[in-house]
This record gives structure tokens, C-alpha cells and sequence, in this order.
């Protein structure tokens, strides 16, 4: 309930009031409640491991038994097949239908059959692509194949063996690992950019709406004379040259747009919000201050593991795998020492996600929806189109996607084990007669015998094939860089305008009565 009424909230603020489409804003809520319910599954899943054992190293009676645990494991691991084969459902053919079907929409054309059908046609290409992850993911062997001498029949056999080995599984895996690394490209580009424009944004704030509305004033002045100087050209009859024609246009253009935005910039000046906004300045200070010092300590955890993949893994073969850690990771040491007192873990987990989750959206506040160099969306509050909106939640369903591999590479061991200890034994200091050993206990690792530490379903999901986890260790770099450069391009810019994203050149006076009502 508290997931559905947030995803309500976000949707209907950044929502297009005059273009609401019913079908769009269920879509939008629903895509984005699930991404967010998705993301919930880490820390249940590490908070059940972590529960299966004492303090002490030894496994409480409940979960004493292999079968009890292997149950319990086969449970959350089925959790995420079913909620990864809902994501699957919504990016491949709900989304893209319901996207088409607003796009067909006609204002001429009430024949709703048509549109369906007409919206049907286009997402069959999406359900094409689905199907051939589907196909590739079921074949891509996991076993050594048979040697050279094998006969045909008996590869063929293999291929068979091994679809029917996985029931299908590895081919779900394979498909949400390919959508993941398209989520991993979505982090690059909006939420390493958004970590540093979030909190700089809130650190600066915004300038006066005074000196912004006499500095528009002084711009509407002079764009009217420049005008005048134009149009005095043919007072006497003669025409116009084609570059005064032209450049007549530019600025009757320009004049309108100046217009509008002191007509906003007046709103903005009689709003209330405005008058809130200053006198929470101080705390936006604070918020901003702790944004970066959270970013700063995200990316140096995150240096800190790809430092460790890079001098301690089995190399790019293995997709850097590494178990435990061999460098002190701040926040990997942070998670460990608040996981006995629940659930203070868990809502570092949830606030780790819902920061991931708000700085995305900040990095497309601010750069909007791209395809390569075309920017085809803008999200701005109250004005955002239906089809932005789908866009926006299917970005953050594969960006929240990629998160759990995130966190993983900020706190690995936590990640992989939570807080599970386990009972080594040691030789006596002091032997005595019949008592030669002694028992100690130990933070779980690799080293740990396999039947005393339980690895989380997470783990296992994300390094199911090698060659993904090879991309994403190369994409938390390329994450670092792109941070690194927002933050001096962010640092560079001036404070934003109060009325931001408000006004574009291209709006309409349509546009403009929607911002007002």
C-alpha cells in the first residue's frame, strides 16, 4: 500500500494534466511499484540467511536441517523468476502496447478495436526480440561442452540435456541479465550524472524571482526594439530581404517565449511554494551536504571493490568474481555492524535504493528522455506527456534492475553472505587429554565449508553467466568517470532558474494554461 500510494504520488506530480490518459497512468504506477517491490527482494533475501544462524555460528533449530534451507532458498529464488517474468512482461509487450495505443489514439477515430489492433502489431516486434533472449538464453550452455570426437547426435543431446536441465530458468536469467545491462546503461547516463546535480542543485539553490523578473523585463525591452528596427525598414513600402524576414521570425519567436516566462516568473513570484521553498533554505543546504557526502561514500566503496576485483579476482574470464574481500570497504564494514540490530541494515538497504531511484530521476529531470543525440521527452511537473511517463517508468524498472548488482559492488560480502558467522576448528593453545581442538568463530567467506555459510539467491543470479558480470565490472568504472564529470560540469554551472523546466521555446499557450490551472 505504502509502494502503490509513493508510485501515485510520483506519477500524478510529474503527470500532464490536459493529456492524462486512464490506461498510461495505471501502466506508469503499476511498472514502477513493481520495479520497487523487486528491489525489496535483496534485503529479505539477505535478512533470511542472515536469520538462519546464530550469533554464535551455529544454525538455529528451525533451519538446522539442509532440505529446511534449501527450501527456503528455492523460495526466494522462485520470488525473483516470478517478479523478473512480470518485468519481462511489462518492458517487452505491456508497456510497448499500451505506448502504441496512445500513439494511434485519434481524435477523429473511436474505433478502440483499431487502435488495439494497430498497437498489437507494433509490440510484436518487442515480443520477437523477448522470445529470441528467451531461445538464446535456454541454449547458451553453463556445462563444458563434449569434446571434438563427439557425434552429432550426441551434441545434439547436449543442447537438449541442458534446455531441460535449467526448466527454462536460464533462459528467464538470460533475459533479465540482458535487460539488466540496459539498466546498467540507464545508471551511466542518468544516475551518475544525477548523483552530483542533485545535491549541488539543492546546496545553490535557485536565483531571485525578482532579479530574474527584471532581468526578463530588460529582455523583453530590447527584443521589442530590435523588432522595431525591422519591421521601420518597409515603412516606406519597400519588402523585407530574406535575412531580415527571417530574422523577424527568430525574434517574434524569442518575444513570445519572454513573455511567457514573466508570466510564470509573476506565478512564481505570487506562489506560495516560492515563499516555502526560502524559508526551507537552510535545510535544502543540509539535505544537499548529505547527498554528496553519500555520493562521495557510494563511489569510493565502489572504487574500492573494483580495486579488489581488479588485483584479487580470477581475471575477465571469470567475470572478476571474487569472494569476500580482501580491502577495507567502508561500506560493506558500515552494513555488517548495523545488521544485529534490525533492522537498521534494512533501511540503509531501502534508503540506498530510494537514493538510487531519486537521483536517476534527477539525472532525467534534468537531461531528459535521449535516443543516441535526439531528445524525445521532457519531464517536467504537470507537463509531462503519457508517453514520457511510460518511458520514464520503464527506465527506472531496468535501472532499479541493475541496482542489486550495484549494491553488491558497494558491500560484496554483505551482499553475499549478510552477517553469517561459523565455527572453525582450531588447535588448542592449551590441549589437554581428549580436547586437542578448539572452536572459533568467523565472518563467512569463500573459505567457509560449504554446508556452515548459505550464499544469497542475489549472488548467484547476478554471476549466473560470466559475461555479463565481465560488463558490469567494466561499467562501474565507466559509472565512476561519468560521476566524476557531472560533478565538475554541476560545480560549474550557476544556480538554476526558479522556474526551471518551466518554460521551453517550444510551448504552447496551451501548455501555459495547463501550468496555471
Amino acid at each position: 500500500t505504502v509502494i502503490l500510494a509513493f508510485c501515485w504520488v510520483y506519477i500524478r506530480k510529474y503527470q500532464s494534466r490536459q493529456e492524462s490518459e486512464v490506461i498510461s497512468t495505471i501502466t506508469a504506477i503499476c511498472a514502477l511499484a513493481i520495479a520497487l517491490i523487486t528491489s525489496a527482494l535483496l534485503p529479505v533475501d539477505i535478512f533470511l540467511v542472515s536469520f538462519m544462524k546464530y550469533p554464535n555460528g551455529t544454525y538455529k533449530d528451525w533451519a538446522a536441517s539442509n532440505e529446511t534451507r534449501r527450501q527456503i532458498e528455492d523460495t526466494v529464488l522462485y520470488g525473483y523468476y516470478t517478479l523478473y517474468s512480470i518485468i519481462l512482461f511489462c518492458v517487452f509487450f505491456w508497456i510497448p502496447f499500451v505506448y502504441f495505443y496512445y500513439e494511434e489514439k485519434d481524435e477523429d477515430n473511436v474505433n478502440k478495436c483499431s487502435q488495439a489492433k494497430n498497437a498489437l502489431k507494433y509490440t510484436v516486434g518487442f515480443v520477437v526480440v523477448c522470445a529470441a533472449l528467451l531461445l538464446i538464453g535456454a541454449f547458451v550452455p553453463l556445462q563444458p561442452p563434449p569434446s571434438q570426437n563427439s557425434t552429432q547426435w550426441e551434441k545434439v543431446k547436449y543442447l537438449f540435456e541442458e534446455l531441460g536441465s535449467s526448466n527454462g530458468l536460464d533462459a528467464l536469467s538470460f533475459s533479465i541479465s540482458s535487460l539488466t545491462l540496459i539498466g546498467m546503461l540507464a545508471v551511466i547516463t542518468y544516475t551518475a550524472y544525477g548523483m552530483s546535480v542533485l545535491p549541488l542543485n539543492l546546496i545553490k539553490g535557485t536565483r531571485s524571482v525578482l532579479y530574474e523578473r527584471l532581468e526578463n523585463t530588460e529582455d523583453v525591452e530590447e527584443v521589442e526594439q530590435q523588432i522595431a528596427k525591422i519591421k521601420a525598414k518597409c515603412e516606406d513600402g519597400r519588402p523585407l530581404s530574406l535575412r531580415d524576414r527571417r530574422n523577424l521570425q527568430e525574434l517574434e519567436a524569442k518575444l513570445q517565449t519572454l513573455r511567457r516566462r514573466g508570466r510564470h516568473l509573476e506565478i512564481a513570484e505570487r506562489s506560495c511554494c516560492t515563499k516555502v521553498g526560502s524559508a526551507l533554505r537552510p535545510l535544502k543546504i543540509l539535505l544537499g551536504v548529505f547527498f554528496i557526502l553519500v555520493a562521495l561514500l557510494f563511489t569510493v566503496a565502489l572504487f574500492i571493490s573494483n580495486l579488489d576485483k581488479a588485483l584479487h579476482s580470477a581475471g575477465i574470464s571469470t567475470g572478476f568474481i571474487i569472494f569476500g574481500t580482501n580491502l577495507t570497504n567502508p561500506l560493506n564494514e558500515l552494513l555488517l555492524a548495523l545488521q544485529p540490530v534490525f533492522p537498521l541494515d534494512y533501511v540503509l538497504i531501502t534508503v540506498i535504493t530510494m537514493y538510487f531511484v531519486f537521483t536517476s530521476m534527477a539525472g532525467i529531470r534534468n537531461m531528459g528522455i535521449w535516443f543516441f543525440w535526439i531528445r524525445l521527452y521532457k519531464i517536467r511537473p504537470q507537463r509531462t506527456r503519457p508517453q514520457a511517463l511510460l518511458f520514464l517508468c520503464m527506465i527506472l524498472l531496468l535501472i532499479v534492475l541493475h541496482t542489486s548488482y550495484m549494491i553488491y559492488s558497494l558491500a560484496p560480502q554483505y551482499v553475499m553472505y549478510g552477517s553469517q558467522k561459523y565455527l572453525l576448528q582450531v588447535r588448542a593453545l592449551d590441549p589437554s587429554p581428549g580436547n586437542q581442538t578448539a572452536s572459533t568463530t568467523k565472518i563467512c567467506d569463500a573459505d567457509a565449508p560449504e554446508d556452515q555459510c548459505t550464499v544469497t539467491r542475489s549472488y548467484l543470479f547476478l554471476h549466473k553467466f560470466w559475461f555479463f558480470s565481465t560488463i558490469y565490472y567494466f561499467g562501474n568504472w565507466a559509472f565512476l568517470a561519468v560521476f566524476l564529470i557531472g560533478l565538475v560540469v554541476s560545480c560549474c554551472r550557476g544556480k538554476k532558474s526558479v522556474i526551471e523546466g518551466e518554460v521551453e521555446a517550444d510551448d504552447s499557450d496551451f501548455s501555459d494554461d495547463e501550468y496555471v490551472h
